[in-house]
């Protein structure tokens, strides 16, 4: 006598069934009868004992209702985080252990369900910054002032360091060595210096302030400070403006900290154009595009709704968008205004030109024209900070980072004069260092910036710019003669004394700036001596000397001795000073957050007991 076809299933077959239910559960695909019951095969193949007879007696599920559409087979069982970069090395894969594998035979030999049929490999995840792309720097160097009297140097108005490392300290990791520009950090603070003054009947494009103090991590040494002040320009002074926004609207821009970021800080940027002013918009993912032609700064709602129409996917075609932007510059190009670029990205070009050198050249060889460029970096992972750098300086122009809405906010609305206006170009520093008073010096950062004796006379050779309201710092740390330095004696050297000096044994050196007026093409050149009386510090110059000390801390801090984070907060935290905007502060937070993080100490080897 045969078995109805919906006759109540065995024992067996009801286990078989809560199984299948169990494992629908676990791969998400709906049970639109409610009562989770598998299909006839999947029930003949959970019991162990299945013969053709049983196969007959199970009981078959309804069918679905039309609007069911099953799971793909492909569905997996996990959503696991795609990782981007190189497969994991083999020896930290990983796999399943031997309890495992043995499970899966023995569910394999009795015609179960295979739960650990395959392998399965945990991915690594690798950590964003080992992704990110940084120029190497190697540390300056103590040098003795008898055999190289002269430091020559470029100004550095870039903050896009300071910005970076906050970013990456926020996200619960100190910043890899390469991505602390000292001069960065210390140039993202403004200082109280000295205004510009008359020189040869008209102003001076700067004003200069020096100062020497003992150095708070080495009681044998002075820190020298160097600071140039430009003029300021309020806004509403500055001349007509011709920006191009230059957006990378690629894949790798569609994240939260990135393209929609980048978008609302050129909308805090528009809300300050002025009906002279002209935008245009320029984006660039696997090709390029001009999304808006040269519009005046009256008609706000047009340019806002250009930008809210961004959106992000494909590759990145960046050499490509730089010249169509320089195009559109040349469209709305304004004589004797300002002409600028302004492109925003993470910086990881790879399609057209991608090599640095070419697209460096060709930058350069644009700015001729009378249009520079900045570059403001967004985001992490694939963030090309490198090329970033190397952008703007080709360019004439600044780098900043842009981490969160106030960063624009600062760099684009609250500095907007000194972002864009330029009041002196290719301005160089040079500091000849009295031997007679000196023994060593060493200058803290500007490592990428250096250069030779020569180049500080040669007017054909590139240097930075400096924008109106613009502050400048740079630290010397200078062992005087005959005090104990890190260089050692020399048994053959010949001895400088003070003598030697002649009527110039107060002057620790003379310092020279060297710069260009925006539409000159001769130099100009302003001197003052710097005096060795080392007076009680400033409160300005302790916060400096504070940031300086983070900065080569989070690269490793060989010269600060046992001056560590705790030092570093104390010595900021007591010049803190009127904050205004509130940076000194979380400046002090940064520096509390990289002692948490801190694991080690390095090996340090100067003396500051």
């Amino acid at each position: 006598m045969k078995t109805h076809l919906h006759a109540r299933p065995a024992p067996r077959a009801v286990a078989a069934l809560a199984m299948a239910a169990l494992l629908c559960v676990a791969c998400h695909a709906p049970d639109p009868t409610g009562t989770r019951a598998a299909p006839a095969t999947a029930v003949a193949a959970s019991a162990p004992d299945a013969t053709p007879d049983s196969l007959a007696k199970t009981p078959r599920a309804a069918p679905p209702p039309p609007d069911f559409q099953p799971p793909p087979v492909a569905t997996p069982l996990l959503n696991l985080p795609v990782v981007a970069g190189p497969p994991p090395p083999a020896a930290i894969v990983a796999r399943p252990s031997a309890a495992d594998a043995k499970l899966a035979r023995d569910s394999s030999s009795r015609g179960r369900v295979q739960m650990f049929a395959t392998p399965f490999f945990r991915p690594v995840q690798v950590p964003p910054t080992e992704r990110e792309r940084y120029a190497p720097i190697k540390d300056n160097g103590v040098v003795a002032a008898a055999e190289q009297p002269f430091s020559t140097f470029s100004v550095d108005v870039d903050t896009a360091s300071y910005a970076n490392v906050r970013r990456i300290l926020n996200e619960g990791a100190l910043p890899p060595p390469d991505a602390v520009r000292v001069e960065e950090l210390i140039n993202y603070f403004p200082y109280r210096y000295d205004a510009p003054t008359t020189l040869h009947g008209r102003l001076a494009p700067f004003g200069i302030t020096t100062e020497a103090a003992a150095t708070p991590w080495n009681r044998d040494t002075l820190l020298v400070r160097v600071g140039i002040k430009a003029y300021d320009r309020p806004a509403e002074a500055l001349p007509p403006a011709n920006f191009v926004f230059l957006v990378d609207v690629s894949g790798s821009m569609d994240e939260p900290n990135k393209l929609p970021l980048l978008k609302q800080a050129l909308k805090l940027m528009v809300d300050r154009l002025r009906p002279v002013d002209h935008v245009s918009l320029v984006t660039y993912a696997s090709g390029t595009q001009v999304v808006l032609r040269p519009t005046s700064g009256r008609d706000k709602a047009t340019i806002r709704v250009a930008i809210d129409q961004l959106v992000a996917g494909g590759s990145t075609a960046g050499a490509a968008g730089i010249q169509l932007a320089y195009q559109m510059a040349e469209v709305g190009f304004i004589p004797g205004g300002i002409n600028r670029i302004l492109l925003a990205t993470d910086g990881d070009f790879n399609v057209g030109i991608t090599d640095f050198a070419q697209l460096r050249g060709m930058v350069a060889e644009k700015r001729k024209s009378g249009v520079s460029l900045s570059t403001f970096g967004f985001g992490e992972a694939n963030l090309n900070d490198a090329l970033m750098e190397q952008l703007a300086d080709s360019g004439d122009g600044n780098y900043s980072y842009i981490d969160t809405l106030n960063e624009a906010r600062k760099v684009l609305v609250e500095q907007a004069s000194a972002t864009f206006s330029i009041v002196a170009r290719d301005v160089k520093v040079q500091m000849e260092f009295n031997p007679a008073v000196v023994g060593e010096y060493r200058l803290i950062g500007y490592e990428d910036r250096m250069l030779a004796r020569e180049d500080f006379h040669n007017d054909r050779v590139d240097a930075g710019e400096i924008g109106a309201g613009h502050t400048v710092t740079a630290l010397y740390e200078v062992s005087l003669a005959g005090h104990p330095g890190l260089l050692g004696e020399t048994r053959y050297g010949r001895a400088v004394t003070a003598r030697s000096a002649g009527d110039h044994g107060d002057e620790l050196g003379m310092l020279r700036l060297r710069y260009k007026t925006p539409d000159g093409t001769v130099a100009e050149e302003l001197a003052t001596p710097v005096s060795r009386s080392a007076t009680p510090p400033s409160e300005d110059l302790r916060f400096a000397a504070a940031v300086a000390a983070f900065g080569q801390e989070l690269r490793g801090g060989k010269h600060l001795g046992h001056f560590g984070y705790a030092e570093i907060a104390a010595l900021a935290s007591g010049s803190r000073g009127e904050d205004r905007y509130g940076y000194r502060g979380e400046f002090l937070r940064l520096v509390e957050l990289a002692d948490a993080l801190s694991t080690h100490t390095p090996n340090r080897v100067s003396r500051a007991d």
